[in-house]
């Protein structure tokens, strides 16, 4: 089952195109990583897929319905999805594995 498309997502900061022409589908039980250099996109990607960066092109279906939609209700939308952004040190008081594990038990 479909949980995740992503069809040709680009993002523009200005005339740099850090996101160009992302197709992705994700289906229930998959585990993925995003891996790449510094500076590469990965942030933006998935800050462009829970929408707390608007994407310059593309659409993205979470759940079968089109959450680049203007009347997508992004609430109910992102208490559905986790995210862990990369830092050396998300809390420092837990270790490696509870810092991945936090958002999707929380």
């Amino acid at each position: 089952m479909e949980i995740l498309r992503i069809e040709n997502l680009r993002k523009k900061f200005g005339t740099n195109e850090v996101l160009k022409g992302i197709s992705l589908n994700v289906n229930k039980g998959d585990v993925i990583s995003i891996i790449g250099k510094s500076g590469s996109g990965k942030s933006t990607f998935l800050r462009c897929i829970n929408r707390l960066e608007e994407a310059s092109e593309g659409n993205i279906y979470f759940e079968g319905k089109n959450i680049m939609d203007k009347d997508c209700d992004l609430k109910k939308i992102r208490s559905k999805m986790a995210m862990v952004f990369q830092n050396f040190n998300l809390y420092n008081n837990l270790n490696v594995l509870d810092n991945c594990t936090l958002a999707p038990t929380k």
